[in-house]
């Protein structure tokens, strides 16, 4: 492998994690609006700051699956339902 076929494969990678992100972060922001939710009240009630929540939804930032946890249960629904997208 040639260091242009590394480099190349590194961008590929961190396009791919950032797609993934984008897509969870909209996700949490569908659930958070349909519930009535401001980025504050969610923060509130998952126990984060309103920045990680804001940070999340913009894909500015990965999330912990402990933070799906909590977003999940502020939003009353599975973990699994904040991954569940096309």
């Amino acid at each position: 492998m040639t260091l242009i076929d590394f480099i190349v494969s590194i961008a590929e990678y961190f396009f791919m994690d950032k797609l993934f992100l984008k897509k969870v972060g909209n996700r949490i922001k569908f659930l958070r609006i349909e519930k009535g939710l401001s980025q504050e009240e969610l923060a509130c009630d998952a126990n984060v700051s309103r920045s990680t929540i804001g940070m999340i939804e913009t894909a500015r930032t990965d999330v912990t699956l402990s933070k799906i946890k909590r977003i999940a249960k502020a939003l009353e629904v599975e973990p699994y339902e904040l991954l569940k997208f096309d």
